[in-house]
């Protein structure tokens, strides 16, 4: 049974629609999830505390499609966090391939190097602990312990706040940056039982990411429509900041890609006159280049050679 939970803050709600409660949602959520889940290799009893903070890192902003064959090839190549720490880093570099943001497999070699000397090897438990690691902010800590360890908090990725935003709030879209008013929500949302609360946490992630969407939510298999306050209101339209999408081709990310692609097929330091050609705008080219060897992900070699990092 559910556990009771506190009584949320209050928020707008168009139409003065009432706003559902803690209870109301759990129990037709979860049920839901339980039915209806995914069978991802992270979500697996065998998959471990290293397995889910691998996957936290890969899926920011990068959808499931993409990351399973890589994270399964992780995975097998480097099983614990101390068979990443004794790799170089651009090896982790190397293996993120086209997943995007490359930062993040610096981020999580350095994550697995602090785990390996602070935590002997093991994905610490405590979520004070997940956080103090390098490149863990509070939403990956928040979903290790969670998802890792059945803990409770509140853990509020892209789709868990569009949940919030339509179910609670009544609007479309939360705002473009977390603000406190959604994480006073989030926490007055939680089941006081952690495994619940847990599997709440998995579960409204879920809805997100299948039926509530961003363009086009499914309310005929949403749990919970009945009791939605944006759909209560007649769905109103967006009226915050224009949500801008992202773009890729000709920008400096593009280029960055590409400079990276010819460095993580290279087991040899690349010259420069190599890079030249993947771009032939010379300052956008250099520009990128630059931006990489600042971030730490290419490493400038004397006579104009370049490599991934090995320290």
């Amino acid at each position: 049974m559910t556990a009771p939970t506190k009584p949320m803050p209050n928020s707008p709600a168009p139409g003065d629609s009432p706003e559902p409660t803690g209870d109301a949602l759990h129990t037709p959520v979860i049920a839901w999830f339980d039915a209806h889940a995914r069978d991802l290799p992270w979500r697996r009893e065998d998959a471990g505390p290293w397995g889910v903070m691998v996957s936290e890192f890969m899926l920011q902003q990068t959808p499931v499609s993409r990351v399973l064959p890589v994270y399964e090839q992780w995975l097998a190549r480097w099983p614990r966090p101390a068979d990443l720490a004794k790799e170089a880093p651009g090896e982790a570099v190397r293996a993120w391939g086209r997943l995007g943001y490359p930062r993040r497999a610096l981020r999580l070699h350095g994550a697995a190097v602090a785990i390996t000397e602070r935590h002997g090897g093991d994905v610490p438990t405590q979520h004070g602990q997940l956080l103090a690691l390098p490149g863990i902010g509070e939403y990956t800590a928040a979903a290790v312990a969670s998802f890792a360890y059945g803990q409770r908090h509140a853990v509020l990725d892209t789709n868990v706040r569009r949940v919030f935003a339509r179910a609670v709030t009544g609007v479309q879209y939360p705002p473009n940056a977390t603000t406190a008013a959604e994480r006073r929500l989030a926490r007055a949302l939680l089941p006081e039982d952690e495994r619940t609360a847990s599997r709440w946490a998995a579960a409204s992630m879920e809805l997100g990411a299948l039926v509530c969407t961003a363009k086009n939510e499914n309310c005929a298999r949403c749990p919970i429509a009945d009791r939605c306050a944006w759909r209560t209101a007649g769905k109103p339209a967006h009226d915050g900041p224009a949500r801008r999408g992202q773009t890729y081709a000709g920008t400096d990310r593009q280029v960055r890609g590409k400079l990276l692609a010819v460095l993580r097929e290279a087991l040899t330091p690349v010259p420069q006159a190599v890079l030249d050609q993947v771009w032939d705008e010379p300052v956008q080219r250099a520009r990128a280049l630059d931006g990489l060897v600042a971030d730490g992900l290419v490493e400038p070699l004397p006579d104009g050679l370049y490599r991934l990092p090995l320290t």
